[in-house]
């Protein structure tokens, strides 16, 4: 009589969902499942009225592994000119929520369709230098999503894997800078496709640690200064930080 192992079994049952559905699918799903559970709901709805932003953070599979789409302000802009930042910008007073400003700024910088995003989750909210209370949305786009940028404010799209922004190598750390709550954390990305370095530092640099250790529920190689497993009272500690010295 032929018996079959369970250990066998499950081999048989995971390569079949590959076959299936492909690499990306399960990948996809269960990034989504877990960043899911950081959604903050109405948990900062006490705040009191500050000027709102949002930006949004597209996610995509690409070759098996997670990647983030990041964009280079325009060298004309008035502030921040020539950063990498996520597209986003300043409510309107006709966006129903975070999640709008995110959706119609990606639009109106690279040209991504609001109906073309799978929104994931909104994460918790920080406040930005110029006093901004700033909401970072995360959302799966397609793979083949090809940016089309708004010159006047953009000059260049890149795609960086997310476990590129785990790693220490390319990390660098600064300590007691003038306005800056912890550590200012910065990174130095090279895209093997064009050539190009990027110097991706500050919040963006934040976020994208944030992000990138969440969906691979990995732990950064470097000291991030507040725990993974329970982020929201870090970021409510840093938070009411920033709010009373407003």
């Amino acid at each position: 009589m032929f018996v079959v192992s369970q250990k066998l079994i499950r081999y048989f049952v995971t390569n079949r969902n590959v076959l299936m559905y492909g690499a990306a699918m399960p990948l996809k799903e269960d990034t989504v499942a877990t960043l899911k559970q950081f959604d903050i709901g109405d948990k900062f709805s006490y705040l009191p009225v500050l000027p709102k932003a949002s930006v949004l953070i597209p996610l995509f599979v690409r070759g098996g592994q997670l990647h983030t789409l990041m964009t280079l302000r325009s060298k004309e802009l008035r502030t921040g000119a020539g950063e990498v930042c996520f597209p986003g910008g300043k409510r309107d007073p006709g966006d129903r929520d975070d999640v709008d400003t995110a959706l119609r700024e990606a639009q109106e910088e690279i040209g991504l369709p609001p109906d073309h995003v799978e929104v994931v989750c909104t994460l918790f909210p920080v406040i930005s230098k110029k006093g901004l209370l700033v909401s970072p949305v995360v959302g799966f786009i397609e793979e083949t999503f090809n940016p089309t940028p708004n010159p006047s404010e953009v000059s260049d799209v890149f795609a960086v894997p997310l476990e590129f922004f785990i790693r220490e190598k390319d990390h660098y750390a600064t300590h007691g800078v003038t306005g800056v709550i912890g550590t200012l954390h910065s990174f130095y990305y090279r895209d093997p496709a064009s050539g190009n370095q990027y110097h991706i530092w500050g919040l963006t640099a934040m976020l994208t640690t944030l992000v990138a250790a969440l969906a691979l529920k990995k732990k950064p190689e470097f000291d991030v200064g507040f725990d993974f497993v329970d982020p929201l009272s870090f970021f409510k500690k840093i938070l009411h930080k920033r709010l009373s010295k407003l």
